[in-house]
């Protein structure tokens, strides 16, 4: 199970995002597994599911206009903005996951 806020959900069901960035101690995801997309952590109810394709780390600023297209269809700009929004400040030193996904029925 994946988290997403539900404006993203349905981006992914669009198949307009089709990759995250995630904050995490150690990967929680791995390549060939399937994860529910979920808007609440205790919620039985889930969205879609989804594949993952490709996990690695990179620093947060290294985000390129196709990633962040990736992310939404946002600009760079655009997914600074979207990512303070979630995560409180953007650090571009940050160490991220990025998890490429795709959606599966």
């Amino acid at each position: 199970m994946i988290l997403f806020t539900p404006h993203h959900v349905e981006m992914i069901k669009a198949g307009e995002k089709t990759q995250t960035r995630r904050i995490w101690k150690r990967p929680r995801a791995k390549v060939g597994a399937v994860h529910l997309v979920k808007t609440e952590l205790f919620s039985r109810e889930h969205h879609c599911k989804i594949r993952i394709l490709d996990v690695r780390r990179e620093l947060l600023g290294n985000i390129t206009e196709d990633d962040a297209r990736a992310e939404g269809g946002y600009s760079i700009s655009e997914y600074i903005q979207v990512w303070e929004a979630i995560n409180g400040v953007f650090d571009p030193d940050q160490l991220v996951y990025v998890v490429t996904f795709e959606v599966v029925h």
